[in-house]
């Protein structure tokens, strides 16, 4: 994702101690990165979308004809929630180690509260909350990050058709066309 500080200033807390509300913060004089808070943003964005496919999966099941794109105009059929909440779970069980992922699963798919989870994993309450907010910015960043599709943004994945530009293609359509021109001497 092509972060600025556009990009960032509409997911950042108004209250975040860091950014203040402006979705960048300075890390040595001249470079700005995206704060923490627009990460966890991310993430949110990301795992609501993600509850909403598991909960429209139990009664329904939509298959979607998607173009691909490309000289041949191929398409696909498709099932967009059921891949969304596959790629959400194959991604956060990539990125996480085994004791975040076993906190993410009793707290963030199995619906456990704080208290227990830190019953169940022997911590306490504060380094139960800074496990999950370093969890959803790891996660947050990543699903921005992800190449070549990125679960975030979520309209993106969802749309319909999947045309990436691929770099070079249209020089390769135009030497095409000049081998097509007669020669003049």
């Amino acid at each position: 994702m092509n972060w600025s500080r556009s990009n960032a200033i509409g997911l950042a807390r108004a209250t975040c101690v860091y950014c203040h509300g402006a979705g960048t913060r300075l890390v040595r004089r001249d470079k700005e990165v995206p704060c923490y808070c627009v990460f966890r943003g991310i993430f949110r964005t990301c795992y609501n979308r993600f509850r909403e496919c598991v909960e429209l999966g139990a009664h329904t099941s939509t298959v979607s004809w998607d173009h691909l794109g490309g000289r041949d105009g191929r398409r696909s059929y498709s099932r967009k929630k059921e891949e969304y909440a596959a790629d959400f779970c194959l991604v956060t069980r990539r990125v996480l180690t085994e004791p975040e992922y076993t906190l993410f699963r009793y707290h963030f798919l199995l619906g456990a509260d704080w208290r227990l989870c830190c019953r169940q994993l022997k911590i306490d309450r504060g380094t139960f909350f800074h496990e999950v907010y370093r969890i959803e910015q790891l996660l947050g960043r990543r699903f921005a990050d992800l190449k070549p599709y990125a679960l975030y943004p979520v309209s993106e994945y969802f749309a319909g058709v999947i045309n990436k530009a691929q770099p070079g293609l249209e020089e390769e359509e135009a030497e095409e066309e000049l081998l097509e021109l007669p020669l003049s001497a």
